[in-house]
């Protein structure tokens, strides 16, 4: 129990660690919405992994930043669904349930194939057409990843891909809502620990998707995204409810 513990707690020391490196990223004007980026951005790349707790003293030592405004940022990615409070224990990562990874799901469909459908036919705009090369930019990083067999970097470029895919509306309040969506959905994944047989089936899929688009066939690109998500979502929902139901 003793040497589970001394574990634990190098594990938070580096976490923090990695934190003060992010104490500049804060500036002059430091705010809960910033440190609330930072901390995001942190649990997302897996950092503080799900069921992990917080440390406000250790964290806001790390980042130089007050116990208020530390407790603001809480309270805002507790909105998000990426920390819970827990009565007398403390601010937690969140465990995604099932029920809520095939809500992810739903409202993904809903988002990333209107994206693709609000394209219309090709050619397009000088705006529209780098979007669409965003998202090309985004397959050709997972296909080098998968390749030089760095499965972290290939979860990331996947996340990217679809990011790249909601970009194309043109709303900044979609790419907000869809970071994050895909934010939770990350916290899926470092449960399931294996993002090669997740991601790396997916990228011939994602390649003929960006072809589609490139080639102004958006019609292709939504039949092909729909089907791609529908997939996923089945492949990822049942595997993760037995890893949950294994604890």
């Amino acid at each position: 129990m003793a040497g589970g513990v001394a574990k634990n707690d190098q594990r938070r020391l580096a976490e923090v660690a990695g934190l003060e490196r992010d104490r500049a990223l804060l500036g002059r004007a430091s705010t809960a919405e910033r440190v609330a980026d930072i901390l995001r951005d942190r649990i997302t790349e897996g950092y503080f992994p799900p069921g992990a707790r917080l440390s406000e003293e250790s964290i806001g030592g790390a980042l130089g930043v007050s116990r208020n405004t530390l407790r603001e940022s809480f309270r805002l990615l507790t909105h998000e669904r990426l920390l819970e409070h827990r009565l007398n224990r403390g601010v937690f990562v969140r465990m995604v349930t099932v029920e809520d990874l095939d809500d992810i799901f739903r409202v993904r469909m809903l988002v990333e194939c209107a994206a693709v459908r609000g394209l219309g036919q090709g050619p397009y705009d000088a705006g529209t057409a780098a979007s669409v090369a965003a998202i090309e930019a985004a397959v050709g990083a997972g296909e080098a990843a998968a390749a030089n067999r760095v499965w972290a970097e290939l979860s990331t470029a996947n996340l990217r891909f679809h990011q790249a895919i909601v970009a194309l509306a043109g709303s900044p309040r979609t790419d907000e809502l869809m970071r994050g969506v895909l934010a939770e959905l990350r916290l899926v994944f470092h449960v399931m620990c294996d993002p090669q047989r997740f991601h790396s089936p997916y990228l011939v899929r994602n390649r003929q998707i960006a072809e589609s688009l490139l080639a102004g066939d958006a019609v292709a690109g939504e039949r092909l995204l729909r089907a791609y998500l529908e997939d996923s979502r089945a492949q990822l929902s049942a595997a993760y409810a037995q890893r949950i139901a294994e604890g």
